[in-house]
């Protein structure tokens, strides 16, 4: 069976945050009020235990969404196929609302890099990742929902604008959008760039989801950690793409230095806040403006590259999309196994 682009996709959750393993035990025995969950694909699609038994358990309580961050959708490695049968099946079991990942590469020549790295934007990486979007949605029979990647530095063979580039492969595809507000604001700082100018140029009429989270400041630049507060520049980015969305579903990551899950939902509940406020489309939010409280020891942007990486010299060309194809239509074969 092969994914038919124009599929419907109800995108209108309310306000979700991310499952963590340290929350299980609350949200089983409370019950709380929350809209919805993000789950990560990959920390319970090869789990047959207590993992997979509390995501099944909450899909019958709450309406889930998975969100992958292996799918390597513009790498040059051939795809996945063991991969995606096992995300299909998950998704199927659990009645996922959608799947997403995000538009990046994660590794080459085998080696990942457990890291979402940046792709040059121009029309050979377009033809390339709208290939392997189709091939995922055929096995997947759904819409794929793409997230807008933090970046720390950009490509000079680079000819299209990222918000210009999501629109033309949802075009191409019939994919959706996750739109990652903090990203946004973490890519345009590192970047010298105006997110309000970025807002102005993205597709919302694809978006299907919002991402807001907490970044670390180093002053020079700003690293996507997900370990703390939503900052107030993030929130007014939010209170415009939410607007401009209809209110898509919207998801508070908090992936490191994880408190109780109260606290995470209080800050979640903030966005009713923006939601409300009313305010104008358009507020000041500096690209250049380093706040006060900016880490005194920063991180290192260009941490996420592997040593093992660096060291291949040798040119490797991408495996065309094309010669997958094949395999791709055999994919139930592989899932019936």
């Amino acid at each position: 069976m092969s994914y038919a682009p124009g599929a419907a996709v109800d995108d209108k959750l309310g306000l979700g945050v991310g499952l963590c393993n340290s929350h299980f035990d609350f949200i089983q025995s409370e019950r709380p009020e929350i809209d919805w969950f993000e789950a990560i694909s990959e920390n319970f699609m090869d789990s047959s235990g207590r993992p997979r038994a509390v995501l099944r358990w909450l899909a019958e309580r709450y309406p889930v969404a998975l969100h992958g961050v292996s799918l390597s959708i513009g790498g040059c490695d051939p795809l996945d196929l063991g991969y995606l049968t096992r995300l299909r099946k998950l998704a199927q079991e659990i009645g996922a609302r959608w799947v997403s990942d995000h538009l990046c590469w994660t590794g080459a020549l085998g080696v990942n890099s457990h890291d979402l790295l940046p792709l040059p934007l121009n029309e050979e990486t377009l033809a390339h990742v709208a290939a392997r979007v189709r091939i995922v949605q055929d096995i997947l029979e759904r819409p794929l929902v793409l997230e807008n990647p933090s970046a720390y530095v950009q490509f000079r063979g680079s000819t299209i604008r990222e918000p210009e580039f999501l629109r033309a492969l949802c075009d191409a595809t019939g994919c959706r959008l996750l739109l990652d507000v903090n990203n946004v604001y973490v890519t345009c700082f590192n970047a010298g760039a105006d997110p309000l100018a970025y807002l102005d140029a993205f597709p919302f009429d694809r978006v299907v989801q919002l991402h807001i989270a907490g970044h670390q400041h180093c002053g020079s630049h700003v690293v996507d950690t997900h370990d703390r507060p939503v900052c107030e520049a993030v929130w007014s980015l939010f209170e415009i793409a939410w607007r401009r969305t209809n209110g898509a579903a919207t998801l508070l990551e908090w992936d490191g230095d994880v408190p109780e899950f109260e606290v995470v939902h209080a800050e979640l509940l903030r966005a009713r806040d923006f939601i409300s406020g009313g305010g104008a489309d358009r507020r000041s939010v500096a690209p250049s403006e380093i706040p006060a409280d900016a880490d005194d020891k920063p991180s290192t942007p260009l941490g996420f590259l592997s040593p093992n990486l660096m060291t291949v010299t040798s040119y490797v060309p991408c495996e065309p999309a094309s010669r997958q194809l094949g395999a791709a239509a055999a994919v139930d074969d592989l899932g019936a196994r």
